[in-house]
């Protein structure tokens, strides 16, 4: 069976073309051009992947992937025309599995749609221990997505779960900024050192009694971070 893909985006024009070459690719398309019917269509017809315009009319993008994602687990790739809309994006982490600026190219898409979808099939392929891991004074439980750091629950996106459970996994192992990339973000990510830098500031501001002098993630100089026991 074809892989059922929500394309949402007021652009009648935009719609159909990417829904041709969508479908000329193999995959099954629904459209909507707002998010509110987005989410009644995708209760009716869940899909694989939503490909989710920021700047629509009504509820926006961005309020519309955290429906998405508390109501359907689904991973969403966001189109945006406008630079404001990108550093929203960025700057919130609000867990989106990609972003493609317009305009862009038909087989752009087509290769972030593939490896958004690959590595999807990837995770969901490899089974995780149905067991609480726990590093110190971090508890964390990849079945229920919840963190625990000294006794207190933690909010992390899906991104900045998905390398705090990596680091746990290797606690004690110097892991380099390339292997983070292709574990956390796939392998196109590599070369992109500073999605790394990133994230790995934003969750020591979460995790680290002080982020400045990080106790936990422990930068190992020229090599790459590490996860270190702390408490417990």
């Amino acid at each position: 069976m074809a892989t059922h893909i929500l394309l949402v985006d007021d652009d009648a024009l935009l719609r159909r073309s990417l829904a041709f070459h969508l479908e000329q690719a193999g995959y099954r398309l629904s459209t909507a051009a707002t998010a509110e019917d987005a989410l009644a269509i995708n209760r009716q017809d869940p899909s694989s992947l939503v490909i989710l315009d920021i700047g629509l009319p009504g509820m926006d993008g961005l309020d519309a992937l955290k429906q998405f994602q508390s109501e359907f687990h689904v991973p969403v790739i966001f189109l945006t025309a406008r630079r404001r809309e990108l550093d929203e994006v960025v700057g919130m982490e609000l867990g989106a599995d990609d972003y493609i600026t317009k305009p862009f190219d038909v087989d752009v898409l087509l290769a972030h749609v593939n490896a958004v979808l690959r590595r999807v099939t990837m995770s969901r392929g490899t089974p995780i221990k149905p067991t609480t891991l726990q590093v110190g004074d971090i508890l964390i439980d990849p079945t229920a997505h919840t963190t625990q750091i000294a006794g207190k629950s933690m909010e992390l996106s899906p991104r900045e779960f998905n390398l705090l459970y990596t680091l746990v996994l290797n606690a004690g192992r110097v892991l380099s900024v390339d292997d983070l990339l292709a574990r956390v973000w796939g392998a196109e990510f590599i070369g992109q050192p500073q999605v790394v830098y990133v994230h790995i500031r934003w969750l020591r501001e979460k995790i680290e009694p002080d982020p400045n002098r990080p106790q936990r993630i422990i930068s190992v100089r020229g090599v790459g971070y590490k996860l270190v026991a702390r408490g417990g």
